[in-house]
């Protein structure tokens, strides 16, 4: 990337100021500082001004493994130089790491595609609105997305230099995906995928009769860095907490605290869209549940319709679900699955998967989530318009790009992890679009792939 960089400078340097200012816009127009920030900015305090790792609980401070400490020390390190609380020159270092992350798309783009598709990557990236929104919120999505970038550029490298006996790459791709699992448990569907890749490349170069000492070399490297940032934070736990607890619960419950996995599977036989997440989900517990902000596919009769009625008017008189009223949301969630199994398995993590990549991406934005109403401010509204319609255009050309180069093998990595990851997505019941943009800088490959021929070896 120096020598790409350093032949077209007007370029590189015109397109980092353009998604500089996009940056600049988001964070000065729309900050995000959510609950979830709050969490992450009060587990930083603590651990910065008492050296617990904790959440404050009526002027104490609570021991805690419900979130993984990797954005919390992000956090602890801003404050200890910016002040207490400075969230927002958080939200600017991560306006670099993102401008990184643009760097790193180019850099995957030239080693598989072409210099020209490099830049095309970098201007993607550049002026990618959906990334230059997260980076101006105190959240897990710009790091993750920056450590995810790295190391599936690095891995990239490090295949292209098996029969060498380079090193480094695997090395920082091991890092980076330790990395990205100690900010968010999710980031393990990256390894994974690292895993399966480097399997299968052992299993051709078997059947080739040439040597697999190269790839488990490399999968060893890649897993045993990817692992040891967990081995402190798993023995601080099994310390602190007696919990054997690598990464963090599924549903960010304390130890012990009751989870109602009755409510949440059966919010799991109809939920297929992020409305329903801000509407029932996330009013749980604490706010009432309307049963007409439920969707037509929450019932299969008429007396089902009933049942689930009195279910949200017995939780509405105490907005809080007792072990007994999560044991009936089971039975009820257990009869609409023996009813409907495909639906349940098959249909609504498709439409879950669906809503995901092609909703308007507005969630921390101030459009209404109910958008194709237009019930909201015309510029709203706009915006939402607008939004959306820049997601199709970024998932158009990726598979464009994907139509024309599906048959380049070192593209089964990148996609392998975009695949893994929507598929683990579909089981989720809370369908936060967020949560795919860990993909973008696949789709950024791509979609570069749609915009330039060409490849590393024939072009300059």
């Amino acid at each position: 990337m120096r020598d790409l960089i350093g032949q077209h400078r007007r370029f590189f340097l015109l397109a980092t100021l353009a998604g500089l200012a996009l940056r600049l816009l988001f964070l000065w127009r729309f900050p995000a500082i959510t609950a979830d920030s709050l969490i992450y900015g009060d587990i930083a305090k603590n651990w910065l001004q008492h050296g617990v790792y904790g959440v404050s609980n009526g002027g104490s401070i609570l021991p805690t493994f419900i979130r993984l400490p990797g954005y919390p020390m992000f956090l602890a390190l801003i404050f200890s130089v910016f002040g207490m609380e400075h969230y927002r020159a958080a939200m600017v270092v991560q306006i670099a790491f993102d401008l990184g992350t643009c760097l790193l798309a180019a850099d995957t783009a030239r080693r598989m595609l072409s210099p020209r598709a490099a830049k095309a990557a970098f201007l993607l990236a550049a002026l990618c609105p959906f990334l230059a929104n997260y980076s101006a919120a105190a959240l897990t999505e710009t790091l993750e997305i920056f450590f995810t970038a790295l190391a599936l550029d690095c891995a990239v490298a490090g295949i292209q230099a098996l029969e060498t006996s380079r090193r480094r790459p695997w090395g920082i791709c091991g890092l980076a995906t330790g990395a990205a699992i100690l900010l968010r448990p999710d980031g393990g569907i990256l390894l994974a995928a690292m895993g399966i890749s480097l399997g299968w490349l052992g299993l051709q170069r078997f059947r080739q009769r040439l040597t697999v000492l190269p790839v488990l070399r490399a999968g060893c490297v890649v897993a045993g860095l990817a692992f040891l940032p967990l081995l402190p934070w798993t023995l601080r736990n099994l310390r602190t907490l007696h919990e054997f607890q690598p990464l963090a619960p599924r549903y960010a419950n304390e130890e012990n605290e009751f989870v109602p996995m009755g409510f949440n599977r059966w919010t799991k036989t109809w939920m297929a869209d992020y409305v329903s997440v801000e509407e029932i989900y996330w009013a749980v517990p604490g706010s009432e549940m309307e049963a007409d902000k439920l969707p037509a596919r929450a019932f299969d009769s008429p007396e089902q319709q009933e049942q689930t009625a009195a279910l949200l008017e017995d939780y509405n008189q105490t907005l809080h679900i007792t072990p007994e009223l999560d044991r009936r949301f089971e039975e009820l969630a257990a009869s609409r699955i023996h009813a409907h199994p495909l639906r349940y398995y098959l249909g609504l993590p498709l439409l879950r998967i669906a809503d995901m990549w092609l909703r308007p991406r507005t969630e921390i934005l101030p459009s209404d989530t109910r958008w194709w109403e237009f019930d909201d401010d015309p510029k709203w509204s706009a915006l939402a318009v607008a939004i959306g319609a820049i997601n199709i255009f970024y998932l158009a050309l990726a598979a464009v790009g994907l139509a024309r180069n599906f048959a380049l093998p070192q593209l089964s990595l990148p996609l392998l992890f975009l695949l893994l990851r929507s598929a683990f997505l579909g089981t989720l019941e809370n369908p936060e679009p967020r949560y795919t943009l860990e993909c973008y800088c696949v789709l950024f490959l791509l979609a570069s792939g749609a915009l330039c021929k060409g490849s590393p070896a024939t072009e300059s």
